[in-house]
C-alpha cells in the first residue's frame, strides 16, 4: 500500500463538476491499495496517520498531529501510484488491487481515522476525479506499507 500524504489548508474532489469531498485545514491522502494488501496494512496506515506529528505547535515546530489541531483528512483512492515504469513509456498498473479487493482497504482507513476523532471525506472510487488542494509548506509525504509494516 502506498499513501502520499499532504499537509493542506483546503482540498476538495470533483466528480463531473460536482464537490463530492471537501475539507480545510488538514490532510489530503491519496491512497494506492497493491496486490496482497489487507486489513494489517490499513491499520498501519492509520496509526500512521493518526500520529504523523507534521503541524505546527505554538513555537513553530512540527510537533502535532492532524487529530490534535482539529483537522480533517480527504481519502482519495489512487491506483495510479502502484505504477510500475520500470519498461518502456507506458505505465503498467498490473500492481494494483482490484476494485473488489481496494475499496474494503479504503474504507477501513476512513472507519479507522473516524475512530481516532478525524473528521474525514471522500472522494468516489473508480470515478474520474479532480482533486484541487492547497499545500501548505509544502509538506508531502510517502508512506509505503508491505506485510503490515512500514517500509
Amino acid at each position: 500500500m502506498r499513501t502520499v500524504i499532504q499537509r493542506v489548508t483546503e482540498a476538495r474532489v470533483l466528480v463531473d463538476n460536482v464537490v463530492v469531498g471537501e475539507i480545510g485545514a488538514g490532510l489530503l491522502m491519496l491512497v494506492g491499495v497493491a496486490h496482497g494488501d489487507g486489513l494489517d496494512d490499513a491499520a498501519t496506515v492509520v496509526r500512521k496517520v493518526c500520529g504523523l506529528r507534521i503541524f505546527a505547535d505554538e513555537a513553530s515546530k512540527m510537533n502535532l498531529s492532524v487529530a490534535a489541531t482539529g483537522g480533517s483528512v480527504l481519502v482519495v483512492s489512487q491506483f495510479t501510484l502502484l505504477a510500475d515504469t520500470r519498461k518502456g513509456r507506458r505505465p503498467s498498473f498490473t500492481n494494483a488491487a482490484a476494485p473488489n479487493d481496494a475499496v474494503p482497504l479504503i474504507d477501513a482507513i476512513c472507519r479507522g481515522l473516524r475512530e481516532c476523532d478525524i473528521s474525514v471525506a471522500t472522494g468516489v472510487f473508480g470515478a474520474d476525479m479532480q482533486v484541487e488542494l492547497a499545500n501548505d509548506g509544502p509538506v508531502t509525504i510517502v508512506v509505503d506499507v508491505v506485510d503490515g509494516q512500514v517500509v
